[in-house]
């Protein structure tokens, strides 16, 4: 039986499968700007920090893979990934409402508060891991090859919005009026009303996408891949442990360089808030409850709302330089804007110049959120595009996971907990990263082909 081609899809429709990845971001974006602040608030020390995080890589180190598995193995009325999108996004926006209550609920219920908040941030990155897998892998069911690069860009684009609005979010609330500054051992009330708003927007963006997008049906992929619809092989559970074992060489050589990428992201998700209070403002370790150190926290927020600003322009840009210069070149380029992006918050003291360091951190991000997936779309055979998107994400865990264990502390006994100091080893991180890119990713030079040329010509608005 012949194979049926996928049909292009338009900017417009692209932009409907990928819109909850908006709100998703947002969640993330609100996540990555404020759990340090939060838990600092609860009385967390610094050191313990990232600790706390590491229960945002373990799940998804759980839950992706198997999600990806059910996804590609299972149908129902809904589609093939919707669902997980739907499910994901409830669970996501109950615990946006609750982490940031952890302590008035701690009185209710009589637990302890950081332990509460932990759990809290548990069910937001589970849930959230949940609704996320599966939207990298609708790229792979949705779009013809050539279109991958596009579908990735839009989706960081997206993603660059959703990380803007999460990020600057509480800072927002903070110009309008509502405090930020909260009684020792409670979250401030910008945070706390920034996270109300985070869940709505979660639960519109996916609500979005589920009724916009019409996923293929099994009859339909079959036709894709050249078989009688009911005639391909039903992976059972078991299998996807030999996945793991027959992951495509470009995977394993993308996950190095993705290791040194997100050790990197960690590190700065985990520590600017304190190293801005340390470094910038002057503050003790010790000093997590002053207005002084709710500042910084906005201005973590703030930067980081900076660096998913400057990721949108460069999305659109990562096709026609991928064209001119080669995927992994660009990537290369990318990682090392960031890397220097990073060490420059060492040197510049004032806080009204570190949008300067925010620009190299957004070409990274957007690079990072969009090249590898590209370069590896190919690599992967469409029955197994979930299952493999989500064993890939191991690739993404793994290094914040062990950062989350030994960064505090590192942080503690060899920088004083002068949390600035391991923002510079971040920083060298990515400036590997781009190396291994170099060196070790092999056949991803210069685009010439027909396809790219396609990609170039569909980027229009």
């Amino acid at each position: 039986m012949a194979k049926k081609i996928k049909p292009n899809l338009s900017i417009a429709q692209i932009i409907n499968m990928s819109m909850g990845f908006l709100g998703i971001q947002m969640a993330f974006g609100l996540q990555n700007g404020n759990a340090s602040r939060i838990l600092a608030n609860l009385g967390a020390d610094v050191h313990q920090l990232s600790w706390f995080w590491l229960v945002a890589p373990i799940t998804g180190l759980i839950v992706q893979p198997i999600i990806g598995h059910m996804g590609d193995n299972t149908w129902s009325p809904l589609g093939r990934r919707k669902p997980y999108f739907l499910i994901g996004a409830v669970l996501c926006a109950i615990g946006l409402v609750l982490l940031p209550n952890a302590a008035s609920v701690t009185h209710l219920i009589a637990a302890n508060v950081l332990l509460l908040a932990v759990i809290f941030l548990a069910m937001m990155d589970f849930s959230v891991n949940i609704a996320m897998e599966p939207f990298r892998a609708l790229v792979g069911d949705m779009l013809p090859k050539h279109q991958g690069t596009l579908g990735f860009s839009i989706q960081t684009i997206l993603i660059g919005i959703g990380a803007v609005i999460g990020s600057e979010m509480p800072n927002w609330l903070t110009k309008m009026g509502v405090s930020n500054v909260a009684a020792e051992g409670y979250v401030a009330n910008n945070v706390i009303y920034a996270f109300y708003i985070g869940a709505a927007v979660l639960i519109a963006s996916i609500l979005y996408t589920i009724f916009t997008t019409r996923e293929y049906s099994p009859k339909e992929f079959a036709e894709f891949e050249g078989r009688e619809e009911g005639t391909e092989h039903r992976s059972k559970f078991s299998d996807m442990f030999k996945d793991f074992a027959t992951i495509p060489p470009l995977m394993k050589k993308l996950g190095a360089v993705q290791f040194f990428s997100w050790f990197a992201l960690f590190t700065m998700w985990v520590f600017t808030t304190s190293a801005l209070a340390t470094h910038h403002f002057g503050l003790s370790p010790e000093d997590t409850q002053s207005a002084e150190f709710n500042k910084a926290g906005d201005l973590t927020g703030h930067l980081f709302g900076l660096y998913n600003l400057f990721a949108i322009p460069f999305a659109f840009l990562l096709t026609p330089i991928a064209k001119a210069i080669g995927k992994k070149q660009t990537h290369a380029l990318a990682l090392l804007s960031g890397g220097f992006g990073l060490i420059s918050m060492f040197f510049i003291k004032d806080t009204g110049m570190l949008w300067i360091s925010m620009i190299g951190l957004g070409f990274a991000w957007a690079s990072i959120l969009a090249m590898p997936y590209a370069m590896l779309i190919d690599a992967i055979p469409q029955r197994k595009m979930g299952v493999y998107m989500g064993i890939f994400n191991f690739f993404i865990v793994i290094p914040q996971i062990f950062n989350g264990i030994f960064g505090g502390p590192i942080v503690k006994n060899l920088f004083g907990n002068m949390s600035i100091d391991y923002i510079v080893v971040g920083g060298f991180c990515l400036i590997i990263a781009a190396a291994v890119t170099m060196f070790l990713i092999k056949g991803e030079g210069k685009e010439s082909d027909k396809e790219l040329e396609e990609e170039i010509q569909q980027v229009h608005f």
